[in-house]
């Protein structure tokens, strides 16, 4: 499906490029290296909406007529949120805090054009098995989720043996809320120039 004006996916994640191409849009990829800092006194729920729209301001003077799609997703747990893990030890642990328990998955997402700029998220809730310690270090050595927030692909091993249920959009918890995606870039493909 092509939009009538072009649009550029501003991510290296290889899942929401798969997903954009499912839905059968039109699209180039291009990626700004940005620091993923947020204030300290952010609420959780509001950490991914904000990253989103850091990475689309990199964007902000170099737009003609094109969309540009950003989006960050993270894991919170309690009153923690759980981003990427720096290393095998550090992706143990978040499924280790992750195991037999329900957490959500937030992605924010912003829809940057030169008129505008729009931001919304959508909320998973996952509810993981208990899963043994050989199980997760199985995952972790075999499926290496070290670009995955909370240390898991839903659409991986973990994800089939693992994952009991979820309440909320599936393709949410792989990084790119699809559906919500498709309505929200009709109605920006219709803005006025």
């Amino acid at each position: 499906m092509n939009l009538n004006r072009p649009l550029i996916l501003a991510s290296k994640s290889p899942r929401r490029k798969q997903l954009l191409e499912a839905a059968g849009f039109i699209f180039t990829v291009k990626e700004k290296e940005i620091e993923e800092i947020y204030p300290s006194d952010l609420e959780l729920k509001q950490i991914p909406d904000y990253l989103s729209k850091l990475k689309a301001s990199a964007f902000q003077h170099e737009l003609k007529n094109e969309i540009v799609i950003t989006a960050d997703t993270i894991v919170i747990i309690g009153n923690q949120s759980l981003g990427k893990p720096k290393n095998k030890a550090e992706a143990i642990e978040m499924l280790h805090s992750l195991s037999g328990k329900k957490h959500q998955v937030i992605t924010g997402v912003t829809l940057l054009t030169r008129q505008s700029s729009h931001t919304f998220s959508e909320t998973t809730d996952v509810y993981f098995k208990k899963l043994s310690t050989d199980e997760i270090i199985y995952y972790v050595e075999t499926y290496k989720p070290l670009d995955k927030a909370g240390a898991y692909g839903i659409q991986e091993w973990i994800g089939y043996v693992g994952i009991e249920k979820i309440v909320g959009c599936y393709y949410n918890v792989m990084g790119l809320p699809i559906h919500r995606v498709y309505h929200e870039l009709k109605l920006v493909e219709h803005e006025k120039e």
